[in-house]
C-alpha cells in the first residue's frame, strides 16, 4: 500500500523527522519492550497521520536499535495505561521519548538506528489533535 511509511533514522537531524510523526501517537504502556540481549527498544503504537488529507491513525511499530540501556520515569503501575507521545529527542547519546501525564522514556544509543514502519490499514478517526 502506497500510504504506509517506511523510514530509516541514522543521523541527529533525522529525529526532528521522527519527532513530527509520532507526536500525538497513542501508545498503551504494555506495548513497549526492551530485549537486553539483542539491544533493541520496540514501541507498537498508534500514529496520527499528518501527511495525508483525511484524519486517520494507523499502527505503527517504531524501533531503536544498538540501545545500552533503557530508562523509565513517571511510568504508572497499570500496564494497559495509555498516554500521548509528545516528542523525541536526543540529549547527549539518549533518546528521549516524552509522553503526556509526566511519562518518559529514555534509550542510551550507541549509534542512532532508528525505523518507524506504518502496518495494517489505517482507520478514520473524529479525534483531531488541536495544540491551539
Amino acid at each position: 500500500m502506497a500510504d504506509r511509511l517506511a523510514l530509516l533514522g541514522q543521523e541527529p537531524d533525522d529525529i526532528a523527522t521522527f519527532s513530527a510523526l509520532l507526536q500525538d501517537a497513542t501508545l498503551r504502556l504494555a506495548d513497549v519492550g526492551y530485549d537486553r540481549k539483542a539491544r533493541r527498544l520496540a514501541l507498537l503504537i498508534n500514529r496520527y497521520r499528518r501527511e495525508v488529507a483525511a484524519p486517520s491513525r494507523i499502527r505503527c511499530a517504531f524501533r531503536a536499535e544498538a540501545v545500552e540501556a533503557v530508562q523509565r520515569a513517571g511510568w504508572p503501575a497499570d500496564p494497559e495505561a495509555v498516554t500521548v507521545i509528545l516528542s523525541l529527542a536526543l540529549e547527549g547519546d539518549w533518546l528521549v521519548i516524552t509522553c503526556a501525564a509526566g511519562i518518559a522514556l529514555r534509550a542510551k544509543l550507541e549509534v542512532i538506528d532508528l525505523v518507524l514502519e506504518d502496518m495494517g490499514e489505517a482507520w478514520a478517526t473524529t479525534r483531531v489533535p488541536d495544540h491551539g
